[in-house]
């Protein structure tokens, strides 16, 4: 939030310009939030390569020197030193269809626009009155987010099969953006969530100045 003015969901199109190895770009937006598009940060990537901007890898800050964790209860958060930088995400639901999942993500490695970008954000059947009643997800559909209930995914297939955990870590790079540039550390996280992203990104700003 700036001058009174809240943009939502801002982490997909963030993370897509910071996963690409974008730093400046000027964003024009007319209304309170970004479109969810297919619910990844896919399009975004698509749109960046269409434009004839070649995607590089995330660009670094520096290197974090002793480890930062941010908890709440099991769900966790932390930025440990690192000789490169990682990424490493866990969730655990009690639906069956997605369980316990982790994913381990080296940019160096795996290009961002091929093992995270794609992956779409999801939801639960039992909570979709719930979250519209409270004035979110007003842009949500079958069309840009997994819908999962107790029998399984409501609108397969997946791009991954561990579409759900890699989307988790894209929301986390989006969180993370925020810095600026993201430091050199292996990113570990557990059951996290936006909020404990953005305190760990709090906590690595602080320690930089």
């Amino acid at each position: 939030m700036a001058n009174g003015v809240t943009v939502r969901t801002v982490e997909h199109l963030l993370a897509a310009l910071t996963g690409c190895g974008i730093e400046n770009a000027c964003i024009e937006i007319d209304g309170p939030e970004v479109p969810l598009l297919d619910g990844s940060a896919k399009n975004w990537v698509d749109a960046i390569i269409k434009s004839g901007l070649n995607p590089s890898e995330i660009v670094l800050g520096i290197p974090i020197e002793e480890a930062i964790w941010v908890r709440d209860g099991d769900s966790f958060v932390a930025a440990i030193p690192a000789s490169e930088i990682r990424f490493s995400y866990g969730i655990d639901f009690p639906y069956e269809a997605i369980a316990n999942q982790w994913v381990s993500w080296n940019p160096k490695k795996e290009p961002f626009q091929n093992f995270i970008a794609p992956a779409r954000t999801f939801g639960f059947a039992d909570q979709i009155e719930q979250l519209k009643q409270a004035g979110l997800i007003k842009g949500g559909s079958l069309e840009n987010a997994l819908v999962c209930d107790p029998t399984g995914w409501v609108n397969p297939p997946l791009r991954f099969e561990n579409e759900p955990v890699r989307h988790k870590l894209l929301d986390l790079i989006g969180d993370l953006s925020l810095l600026g540039t993201i430091p050199q550390a292996h990113f570990l996280a557990y059951k996290a969530s936006h909020n404990l992203h953005v305190q760990l990104a709090k906590k690595l700003h602080s320690v930089d100045k």
